[in-house]
């Protein structure tokens, strides 16, 4: 290129010179014959003139300083690459909200377990009339009393807690897609951005080398000030680029290792966003959600918990039996005696009419809950499959067109510069056009991974966010024995 270069210049250089020659006005006294004139060759330079020319160049605009936070390496633990497999390990094992959500299977079964419990019997000491006239009183004994629960009202307790325990079961098991969905995701995100750094890196050198081809060309004659001012620009601004990638590459980082549980330096991740184009099919993905999504499963389970707390409440009119026995020594008699007494509550007035009411509101309302999940889900789907489904066809053609195409474009320039045929700088604007879309497929291939792990993880998401339990605001829970 320098060869070019210098081969256009010097013609260039020479004809400019040789114009200002034929403009000079001939000495005085000297004519058309004059014997120094014919001695000397038509295109030669005057000594004053290329003086001149030397005196009056300009150097070349300087080259930006590196910014020093481009100088520095990026942190690193020194540790062997994590992949998708290592990340995963280490969210199930640390994730704070996974041991939050079994904790939440344990407190309903705690329930369960309370519900269905016996009473506990109840003894007394009873001394009657004792201290009249310094005498013992009349009677003084111990009683003892038992609560016989009738209408299975112990066993529909604990079936409904056992019911509600396992929606909290699948409450967990949501709450274990919504991590590992975010760790994929997240670990995608990280290694496309670790990508992108390399292909900045490469922009980088573009944008360093077009800054030499400008300098270069303005030595020779070939560029401008403004030309040589504008790759000062574009090398800056690819400068920036990088920093800006590499900022968000620690960024990507530490939000995946928060969903990991792990609190480290950065380490580069190790796998392939490239994977097999096969299209999710969106009937058999809304079934499939419809049916088996843990948030259904669970929504259900709590469906069936609160059908059997109607029964539960329907037969709490039943009135229960307290069986009381006491014996003691009657001072009057002289003698030992028994006391035994059976009562209950007649449901008269207050037959849980209200309570009834209430439970058979909350099977409606959940029968709803189920429908609006349902339809919630759906319209989630549609809006995620939108993203994949374009995604998918993004990076379907930058691999068999976009990509393929820009390169053969920079290979046909590469080759005719090397003939001769073409400059350097439109060489150079091919490099970076194909860089570019590089950096565009990397993003696609990120977005498509992204949307695919979602839409097969249930559309499940927030790794971070306490898990919910089965209970919705309001419902149902008698005091002080659960019920």
């Amino acid at each position: 290129m320098l060869r070019k270069i210098q081969k256009i210049a010097g013609g260039v250089l020479l004809g400019t010179v040789a114009g200002v020659c034929a403009a000079q006005p001939p000495a005085a006294g000297a004519s058309g014959a004059d014997t120094n004139r014919e001695q000397t060759p038509a295109n030669a330079v005057p000594a004053d003139l290329l003086h001149r020319v030397g005196k009056d160049f300009t150097p070349p605009p300087a080259v930006p300083p590196v910014p020093q936070s481009l100088t520095e390496a990026m942190v690193t633990s020194g540790e062997a690459p994590l992949t998708i497999e290592a990340i995963e390990a280490f969210a199930c094992r640390r994730n704070p909200t996974l041991t939050q959500a079994q904790a939440q299977i344990q407190g309903e079964l705690g329930k369960a377990i309370q519900a269905g419990l016996i009473p506990n019997p109840k003894l007394h000491y009873v001394g009657e009339q004792w201290g009249i006239e310094g005498t013992a009183g009349e009677w003084q004994g111990f009683e003892f009393s038992q609560r016989l629960v009738t209408g299975k009202k112990l066993q529909l307790s604990r079936a409904k807690f056992l019911q509600t325990t396992r929606a909290t079961q699948w409450r967990a098991l949501e709450q274990e897609y919504q991590v590992l969905n975010d760790v994929r995701i997240s670990f995608w995100m990280t290694l496309g951005q670790q990508r992108l750094v390399a292909i900045h890196h490469e922009i980088l050198k573009n944008a360093e080398d077009g800054v030499v081809t400008a300098q270069e060309l303005y030595n020779e004659g070939q560029a401008t000030r403004a030309q040589v001012h504008e790759a000062n620009v574009m090398l800056q601004k690819a400068r920036l680029d990088l920093l800006m990638t590499r900022n968000q590459l620690r960024a990507k980082w530490y939000e995946m290792a928060s969903l990991a549980g792990l609190r480290r330096e950065p380490a580069p991740v190790e796998g392939s966003l490239e994977s097999t184009l096969s299209l999710i099919d969106f009937e058999q993905a809304l079934r499939r959600l419809t049916t088996e999504s843990p948030q259904i499963l669970s929504a259900r389970a709590k469906l069936k918990a609160d059908e059997i707390k109607v029964r539960r409440e329907t037969v709490e009119p039943i009135p229960d039996l307290v069986v009381s026995y006491g014996y003691g020594h009657n001072f009057e008699a002289g003698q030992g005696s028994h006391n035994t007494s059976l009562s209950l509550e007649v449901p008269l007035y207050d037959w849980n009419q209200g309570t009834i009411r209430q439970a058979e509101a909350v099977v409606m309302r959940q029968r709803g809950e189920i429908e609006r999940i349902e339809l919630f889900l759906q319209r989630q789907l549609a809006h995620a499959y939108q993203n994949y489904l374009t995604a998918l066809q993004n990076v379907r053609s930058y691999q068999e067109v976009i990509l393929p195409e820009s390169r053969r474009a920079y290979e046909v320039l590469l080759g005719a510069y090397k003939e001769d045929r073409v400059d350097w700088p439109s060489v150079l604007r091919s490099q970076r056009s194909l860089y570019q879309e590089q950096q565009h497929y990397v993003q696609h291939l990120v977005a498509w991974r992204s949307q695919e792990t979602l839409i097969a993880g249930f559309l499940l998401h927030g790794g971070l966010t306490p898990p919910t339990g089965p209970m919705p605001p309001g419902h149902i829970s008698a005091t002080p024995k659960p019920r």
